[in-house]
């Protein structure tokens, strides 16, 4: 597997949205940071409330100068009921994402066990790139259950914006 590098450019990523249009990483580039957050699908309810959290961070993270989206595998139909019945209108939805983006991007990636899933899927993962496309931050995890605290992550902006504080673990 392979996995972008902190400080190294990410792998461009093109996905359509919920509500029309196409959502293109850094276009137009984000004031500090954009925020990717790939969860495993409609049917993942761990994702649900991890995607209702962060629906309700969205004033904290914009008002940072971040661009926010959560994606993942599912087609045009599972997208907008993940949208609608999570009732997360005002969180970009981006669907779609193909195998080989989700390999590119280092994520973990799953064949379906109950019939409520995708055949195939990729795992949770967190990323914040910047807006020169360089990665500054990644999380993935192989099961639905770890992932980031998006409150405590949040709570780190201003320090990390206030002091540079570099990327980590850019040494391969």
């Amino acid at each position: 597997m392979t996995r972008p590098m902190p400080d190294m450019p990410v792998p461009a990523l093109d996905v359509a949205v919920v509500g029309g249009g196409r959502w293109t990483l850094n276009d137009p580039a984000p004031a500090d940071f954009t925020m990717i957050v790939v969860y495993r699908g409609y049917h993942c309810p761990v994702c649900k409330s991890y995607l209702q959290k962060l629906k309700a961070l969205l004033p904290t993270y914009r008002g940072a100068g971040f661009d926010v989206i959560a994606l993942s595998m599912d087609d045009a139909e599972r997208a907008a009921k993940t949208s609608s019945e999570w009732e997360l209108d005002g969180l970009r939805i981006g669907y779609g994402l193909r195998r080989e983006q989700a390999e590119a991007w280092g994520l973990y990636l799953s064949g379906a066990i109950r019939d409520a899933e995708n055949a195939v899927f990729a795992e949770p993962g967190v990323f914040w790139v910047r807006p020169d496309g360089r990665l500054y931050l990644a999380a993935t995890s192989n099961m639905p259950w770890p992932r980031p605290d998006l409150e405590f992550l949040a709570s780190k902006i201003d320090f990390i914006l206030q002091n540079g504080y570099p990327a980590r673990g850019d040494l391969a």
